[in-house]
């Protein structure tokens, strides 16, 4: 073969290779390509727009990663209560994150002024959206002591900035939650470009605020509609063949737009503060850990700090935080937040301090047989509320809806500016197999098919009857209305002696030790429940926020 047959040879290969290679790039959806129909993504022409350089979620500002996993959930060693309400059960959580600490005072009085500026209490239009929010310091009093100095001073003075707030009820932990989500979402908007720069300063005030929920359902109606806002970020605008605008604004699919802060799940808080991660071996947890740190006991066995506290409870009768000096835990009420090391996954204070609520309703057992997969007691399927056109309902300043709490505090149930919420219906429930009611806090306990009494041929009318006892749960009811008259509150005290619990669909649980309990209640397994709607000075909250994508945060190399 000569040499000229040979180079025509060698490039016909070449060519092949080529052809070969492009196929394959193209077929295997990298890049800017559909793998299914081979279309362009992200055409400067037009068309579907999507984010396919997302390389993995953001760890939330505060937070520390949680890596999912199985566990032991309710494993305690003592019961000496015998409550009978913690049978271990094996549980999996799915990755998350979860604040490094307990929301401190300081944090919750920038909640506070920033409600104070946008929704003026002078004026009675918004009066009660910042009286709602306020924390009941009163919480500090007590009959024989003198705490007026917490009473007066522990929320705002300097000397308590990053002590954990507390006198706050579930129901404002859970708005602080929603508030920090649409703050977190503002700022990651601007900083992308969708939004103008320190809108929040300069743009804010009641009839123009930014809702996450808002923005992703109806962008054009965030800050009440003010283009100069919405499109007053630095990103440089793109157009489809025709000259269209594209992109205007961002959706899910850009991944800008942050996941939601929420509290944490009774199955979260108790899987993050166990700190397991140094148990893992080959695949199995060796022993088990009664404190989020390691080892049975309650001070250091450490060289340098041996006999220190490891977290701040109450020692003993009359004892809340040891004689003063080297045996002193450092704090008699609440501590100032990472006073103590923080456990495996980088919590602080997953025992001792305050206590904490979860987000979960109440009950006296955890239905694993049911479900052994995030598990959470508590959903209220909810969807957003459309105008007679079909748009969205955007709450307006006239529009606020006020709750009045059993014990006569008055909250906003949805601000100007965010969608109106109603529950599901048929719509959405109908033939399904997974939930069928919008409410299920009762699910598989405290309906009335969990009464042992119950049977198929109850007869409606007598199972919904207030005076019924067939339901497990026979909790008081006080009640709480305005007068019609002079418009004053009136409260009425359910005086009846037959009732059986104090368990209902308002009480949540809570965990974690505080600074006024022994050494029992720090186990992370311990479990107690409170109503949501009242408040103490041993009770505050930290936020978690779900993970999306990978089970694991990106590593430098693989795993063995």
């Amino acid at each position: 073969m000569d040499m000229k047959n040979v180079s025509n040879l060698k490039l016909l290969c070449i060519l092949m290779l080529c052809s070969a290679f492009v196929g394959c790039k193209r077929s295997s959806g990298s890049g800017n390509v559909d793998s299914a129909t081979g279309w362009k993504i992200n055409d400067k022409q037009g068309g579907f727009q999507y984010n396919t350089n997302f390389k993995e979620q953001e760890t939330p500002p505060g937070t520390a990663f949680i890596e999912g996993g199985t566990f032991t959930m309710g494993k305690v060693q003592d019961d000496p209560m015998h409550d009978w309400n913690n049978t271990p059960t094996q549980q999996h959580i799915q990755s998350f994150y979860m604040d490094e600490t307990e929301v401190t005072n300081l944090n919750y009085l920038f909640y506070l002024d920033y409600l104070k500026s946008v929704y003026p209490p002078d004026d009675p239009n918004y009066a009660l959206i910042y009286k709602g929010a306020l924390p009941d310091t009163l919480v500090w009093r007590n009959r024989l002591g003198y705490n007026e100095m917490m009473t007066e001073n522990y929320l705002r003075h300097p000397g308590y900035a990053n002590y954990p707030v507390v006198g706050v009820s579930w129901i404002q932990a859970v708005e602080y939650a929603n508030w920090r989500t649409d703050r977190v979402a503002e700022l990651a908007l601007q900083e992308a470009g969708y939004l103008k720069r320190d809108a929040q300063y300069t743009d804010v005030n009641a009839e123009s605020t930014f809702s996450t929920d808002t923005y992703i359902n109806a962008p054009s109606q965030t800050y009440g509609g003010n283009d100069e806002v919405l499109q007053g970020g630095k990103r440089k605008p793109q157009t489809d063949a025709d000259g269209n605008p594209i992109n205007v604004y961002a959706k899910r699919e850009s991944g800008i737009i942050p996941v939601k802060f929420r509290l944490p799940t009774e199955a979260e808080w108790e899987y993050a503060a166990l700190g397991l991660s140094e148990l893992r071996e080959y695949n199995v947890y060796r022993g088990r850990k009664k404190y989020p740190w390691d080892g049975q006991y309650t001070r250091s066995g450490k060289r340098v700090n041996r006999g220190d506290q490891l977290a701040n409870f109450k020692q003993g009768k009359g004892d809340y935080g040891g004689i003063a000096g080297w045996s002193d835990d450092g704090a008699d009420i609440t501590a100032e937040v990472k006073s103590y090391e923080p456990n495996d996954y980088g919590l602080y204070d997953m025992a001792g301090n305050v206590a904490e609520w979860v987000a979960d309703v109440y009950r006296p057992i955890v239905d694993d047989e049911f479900n052994d997969f995030n598990y959470y007691r508590g959903n209220v399927y909810t969807k957003n509320a459309l105008n007679d056109d079909g748009t969205v309902k955007i709450v307006s300043t006239s529009e606020i809806v006020y709750d009045t709490l059993s014990n006569g505090r008055i909250i906003a149930r949805d601000l100007p500016g965010e969608i109106a919420k109603i529950p599901i219906d048929d719509e959405e429930t109908y033939l399904r197999s997974n939930f069928d009611k919008s409410d299920n806090r009762n699910f598989r306990d405290g309906d009335k098919r969990s009464s042992r009494y119950y049977r198929e041929s109850f007869d409606e009318g007598v199972a919904s009857n207030e005076n019924s006892t067939r339901k497990m749960y026979n909790s008081p009811k006080h009640m709480v209305q305005v007068d019609s008259v002079d418009g004053k509150l009136v409260r009425q005290y359910d005086e009846s002696n037959n009732r059986t619990s104090l368990i209902n669909d308002e009480v949540r649980v809570y965990k974690g030790g505080s600074w006024r309990d022994r050494a029992y209640w720090i186990d992370p397994a311990q479990r107690r429940y409170f109503p949501q709607d009242m408040a103490t000075d041993y009770i505050g909250f930290r936020c978690a926020v779900s993970r999306v994508g990978s089970k694991s945060q990106s590593r430098s190399k693989k795993r063995n």
